[in-house]
């Protein structure tokens, strides 16, 4: 029996190396060839007056390796994020979508072959989804036992196992966010090391090459920074609408399944 294509780390791989192409063409096109323009033209205003106040532009905060690999890394972290908030958007549109008219019919007698036979109905790639999934535990567990308890517990641990699922596959996001001031505390570590390198000449009045080892140590922790503040605000959002949707469809399932089950006969 053929397994399924994990569709997911497919689409998590290509979107790495997508993310790694295009960071670092802009890099190579437009970032670098601006910095050292820039660092050029400080270099000659600085020489030409020795009052002359250097100044900084976006370009040179940004343009070191560690600095070109968190945005890789965000970039990679967002494409993920796209792709799971994708997830739950469709999770919440077929919440409501699902069963026709149940706003109108929740106090109704509920008509169980009917449901189950809207479940078995769905295309593939929605039966794959919470609600239905939820929905035929919940009416296998009622038509082999009949009842109500066993109903509700069968709800409710599809959709606990499904919010620690979800809860795991974050493990990856979290490791990007993570990894990220990692990387500029590296960039730090390098840019210091180069400086204390260079003391000797600095002891000799040229500390040109310090100050420039300190500012790729500076930046890159900078940078670093601010990009895991963003990554893990968006992080915080997903994580929300996926708790969520979890929270509403086992509402859903109590209240248009499990409270009308109450009221069919015996």
């Amino acid at each position: 029996m053929k397994k399924a294509i994990p569709i997911e780390f497919v689409y998590q791989v290509f979107s790495l190396l997508i993310a790694i192409i295009i960071v670092h063409a802009v890099y190579v096109a437009v970032i670098r060839p601006n910095a050292n323009a820039f660092m050029e033209q400080e270099v000659a205003r600085m020489k030409a007056d020795a009052e002359y106040v250097q100044q900084r532009s976006i370009f040179v905060v940004i343009r070191d390796f560690e600095q070109e690999a968190c945005f890789i890394l965000a970039l990679w972290a967002f494409s993920i994020m796209g792709y799971k908030g994708h997830a739950s958007y469709r999770e919440r549109k077929l919440l409501y979508n699902l069963v026709d008219g149940e706003d109108e019919q929740h106090d109704a007698e509920l008509d169980t072959d009917k449901l189950t036979r809207q479940l078995d109905g769905l295309p593939p790639r929605a039966r794959e989804a919470l609600l239905p999934r939820a929905l035929g535990a919940a009416l296998h567990r009622f038509s082999a036992t009949g009842n109500v308890q066993d109903v509700s517990a069968a709800a409710r641990e599809v959709c606990q196992t499904e919010a620690d699922r979800l809860e795991s596959e974050l493990s990856i996001i979290r490791y990007i966010a993570w990894a990220i001031p990692s990387i500029g505390f590296i960039g730090t570590v390098r840019g210091i090391s180069d400086a204390l390198a260079q003391a000797h000449r600095a002891v000799e009045g040229d500390i040109t090459g310090v100050t420039q080892s300190l500012g790729v140590a500076f930046n890159s922790t900078f940078v670093a920074l601010a990009i895991s503040i963003v990554v893990m605000f968006f992080v915080h959002q997903l994580q929300l609408a996926q708790e969520r949707v979890v929270l509403e469809t086992e509402t859903y399932c109590d209240r248009y399944l499990i409270h009308r089950l109450k009221r069919s006969p015996a």
